[in-house]
């Protein structure tokens, strides 16, 4: 059990959960507009978000106590490290055009820790109200506008409301985890929670929320998805309104970022019960 319980924290701590949480995104997308699935480019992303998600969080731990480090964290840093090997070989067998199109997001996430004003030791990090957007912007585009670049039969406009409708879904993703770090994060940050107060938090993520499930019946492909949508819907709802500062070890970082990975599963498993409903 207690090996398990290691494993389990390791599973969490070492990015695995959020990035098949990013990975499952990409695979909606692929579902939604009957996309191939794309083997290099998912993987691309599913390796690169480990490897910017951990480099985010030890990075600066890494670099103050490199000679007192735990073995937990010794052994994410080589999974890191392995992870981003994985990353620059199937990154090797994309097209140069869908590399490009990486290089912005992979920018905002270097920026998001390197300090880009060095006397000033100011980073993305460290710009008030930034933090939400930022994390919104990049997991929106690398999951609708990375895969979709290529598809010149989707209309822009399609692409576009897409991209909206995830950048939403994502900021309201992200609100319980900024909840859950109102005890923790520096007043200067600016978090939504910080700036709005806890109750009307709540009340603008579940308008934002709402918002995505208008724009759901705009790009979903038939009935099937709008219903999956709409308990994902209702899903993220339900922890949204519970979300609290004390809340449990893993409600934010398990149970809440396991909403894209149920709805992927949800997609699959409906669309294969009633590929015709």
């Amino acid at each position: 059990m207690k090996f398990l319980k290691k494993l389990f924290n390791f599973y969490i701590n070492a990015s695995i959960h959020v990035a098949l949480a990013v990975y499952a995104l990409v695979r909606i997308t692929e579902r939604y507009f009957g996309l191939p699935y794309n083997e290099p480019l998912d993987y691309v992303i599913f390796y690169g978000t480990i490897s910017g998600y951990n480099y985010i969080k030890y990075a600066g731990i890494a670099k103050l106590h490199h000679r007192s480090l735990t073995p937990a964290l010794r052994w994410i840093q080589v999974f890191s490290a392995c992870c981003f090997l994985a990353m620059l070989y199937y990154a090797s067998l994309l097209a140069v055009s869908t590399l490009y199109c990486l290089v912005p997001f992979l920018g905002l996430t270097l920026l998001y820790e390197i300090p880009f004003l060095r006397k000033k030791q100011l980073n993305l990090r460290s710009v008030p109200m930034l933090k939400i957007g930022l994390i919104a912007v990049v997991w929106s585009g690398v999951t609708t506008v990375v895969p979709l670049l290529s598809e010149t039969a989707i209309a822009p406009a399609t692409i576009a409301v897409l991209f909206v409708q995830r950048l939403l879904f994502v900021v309201v993703l992200t609100l319980p985890f900024d909840i859950r770090d109102l005890q923790f994060d520096a007043a200067s940050l600016q978090t939504l929670p910080q700036y709005a107060g806890l109750v009307h938090v709540k009340k603008i993520g579940a308008v934002l929320l709402f918002l995505t499930l208008v724009l759901e019946f705009y790009i979903a492909p038939s009935s099937v998805f709008r219903q999956v949508y709409f308990g994902v819907f209702f899903l993220l709802l339900l922890f949204l309104m519970y979300s609290k500062a004390a809340q449990t070890k893993y409600y934010a970082s398990f149970w809440v970022e396991s909403v894209p990975i149920f709805w992927w599963f949800a997609l699959v498993v409906f669309l294969n019960v009633a590929p015709s409903f």
